[in-house]
């Protein structure tokens, strides 16, 4: 950690392709894609790390293909850091086709229907092989609203989980798995925190899995449906459980009032795919609230989306222009605003970091949530 203003925290994370800024937040790469944006465009937006999706790499094209081509930064043409998730989220959206033991978690291919069956060791070898900087052990997520024995059972299984991960990662590190080789040998692991929203559950999650001793900690089991104030408690009370010297990431959050909320409680990391499919449904994110570009008011506003935005969709076209796009069905609708939308996360976030390093941060905080409340720019 490099500095703090309050709860807000300013701080580096070193990985082997490289330093991350934090607080960060990553563009989510799904498909080893971040959708609608090529890798060049991302650079030049400031995008410091990418999330991929484990579950999607399995199915296709597999990560055994993807570490014969030299591991996901290669094959993508990324030079920069990447953290891979362990599948459990994906694994549990599929609801009805997947089933849970202590074994793992066996679901069914949205592709082609083949059973797989995925378990911590698995989830680990997996990302070793995808060679990401920073890979997620493998939890149970549980749907809201959940009951207390709903919670604690999962709670304690991800616990058990993430033991069988981290001792899955040092034996690859220390070549005890002959037939996995790992692409990055200085991969980290983050643990994961759950318990849904029993906060004794939080804590005994916290407790545990940080005495299992990983290189940074998530939260997860949030925006999943609870108000945005109970995510903020539930949030903040993790922050201030968890190691200081650690990175703190919040996993699958959110809005840009969210991201600012939750730094002010002191989350280093997010990510979301919110800035990318809204921009493609054409909500667009500026310093004066959002814009739902088809609207009719902007077919002749010759002004660019966002006054105070440097990007290249804000310096070259207009809201009108950026309206017939969408309107017409054209591809470069989605390229353009989500080049936008991303860009406005990532300057965001630069934002926060400068309100931190010269202890401004909550007058920050209040001007962003004040400007993020209004309907829109005229």
């Amino acid at each position: 950690m490099r500095g703090a203003d309050g709860d807000a925290r300013l701080g580096e994370l070193r990985t082997p392709h490289g330093i991350v800024q934090t607080p960060a937040f990553m563009p989510v790469g799904t498909q080893g894609a971040v959708k609608a944006v090529r890798q060049q465009e991302l650079e030049e937006a400031g995008a410091e790390i990418l999330l991929a999706n484990t579950y999607h790499l399995l199915l296709r094209p597999g990560d055994e293909l993807i570490a014969r081509r030299g591991g996901l930064h290669r094959f993508i043409g990324w030079s920069r850091p990447i953290l891979t998730d362990s599948g459990g989220f994906q694994v549990y959206s599929l609801a009805e086709r997947r089933v849970v033991t202590e074994e793992g978690a066996t679901f069914q291919s949205h592709l082609d229907g083949a059973r797989h069956l995925l378990t911590p060791e698995r989830a680990t070898d997996v990302q070793a092989r995808l060679g990401s900087d920073i890979a997620m052990v493998l939890d149970e997520c549980l749907a809201l609203p959940a009951t207390r024995d709903e919670a604690a059972t999962a709670m304690a299984r991800s616990v058990r989980w993430a033991e069988r991960c981290r001792r899955r990662l040092l034996a690859l590190r220390n070549g005890g798995v002959p037939d996995v080789r790992p692409s990055n040998a200085g991969q980290a692991q983050f643990g994961i925190v759950q318990g849904g929203l029993f906060q004794d559950l939080r804590d005994e999650s916290i407790d545990r899995t940080v005495a299992i001793e990983f290189e940074g900690y998530a939260i997860g089991g949030l925006s999943v449906g609870e108000p945005a104030e109970q995510m903020y408690a539930v949030a903040g009370a993790a922050a201030r459980r968890l190691p200081a010297d650690r990175p703190r990431y919040l996993m699958g959050v959110g809005t840009p009032e969210d991201l600012v909320e939750c730094v002010a409680r002191g989350i280093d990391m997010f990510d979301c795919v919110l800035p990318t499919r809204n921009a493609r449904n054409g909500q667009l994110f500026t310093s004066e609230g959002r814009i739902n570009i088809k609207n009719a008011r902007y077919a002749e506003d010759d002004g660019p989306l966002d006054q105070q935005c440097g990007c290249y969709t804000c310096r070259h076209h207009s809201r009108a222009y950026l309206r017939h796009l969408f309107l017409a069905g054209e591809m470069t609708s989605g390229v353009l605003n989500t080049l936008h939308n991303l860009s406005f996360y990532l300057d965001s976030m630069r934002r926060i970091r400068d309100a931190i390093a010269f202890r401004t941060f909550t007058t920050f905080r209040q001007e962003f949530l004040r400007s993020a409340a209004s309907s829109g720019a005229p």
